[in-house]
């Protein structure tokens, strides 16, 4: 039995020092030395050094002022992320876009984009289409004062196309680009 016993002993050690140790440690080295920010959680830091958000997480903003990402069914918590897991028959579910619609519905621009009524798979993606962030334009300028094509070149500059996909922009960049602007 001892015979069997040690080289099994043996080999969970060193399987637990290659899969528990050596490699979570390789691979963090790797990626603080190649893509330290986001290894590090994309964190935007004010003025101060403190953290005020990730570019990695959409967060919950409040006005008129403000572009708005899409809604989170975890309430933007990181801890309960998650979709709201009501099937598209759901009544449930269908009050709830109706309400949103309604509510950044507006006279003129036509229907609201699916991006801001629905909700990502994690409740937490903090990118939105182009044409989501372009309908919330005219509440903006409205709300700030500033001129409807300022907030349209603000959107493009910046737009994030990748290789594969439709052109989005980062909420959270796009509002701290916002909060530059004078009003």
């Amino acid at each position: 039995m001892l015979t069997q016993l040690r080289p099994a002993l043996s080999l969970l050690a060193l399987m637990t020092l290659i899969t528990g140790v050596a490699y979570p440690l390789s691979v963090t080295a790797v990626a603080q030395l190649a893509f330290p920010a986001q290894a590090n959680g994309s964190l935007v830091r004010d003025a101060k050094g403190d953290a005020r958000g990730s570019l990695l997480l959409a967060q919950q903003v409040e006005g008129a002022q403000w572009f708005q990402p899409r809604p989170s069914a975890g309430g933007y918590a990181t801890v309960a992320s998650g979709a709201s897991n009501l099937a598209p028959s759901n009544p449930a579910l269908a009050e709830r876009i109706a309400k949103d619609a309604t509510e950044l519905g507006a006279l003129g621009q036509g229907p609201v984009p699916m991006a801001l009524v629905t909700t990502s798979g994690s409740g937490l993606d903090p990118h939105l289409p182009l044409a989501a962030a372009r309908y919330q334009i005219p509440r903006i300028a409205e709300a700030r004062g500033i001129p409807a094509a300022t907030l349209e070149r603000l959107v493009e500059q910046q737009a994030e196309r990748p290789l594969i996909g439709p052109a989005v922009v980062n909420v959270f960049a796009l509002n701290l680009r916002l909060n530059e602007m004078p009003e």
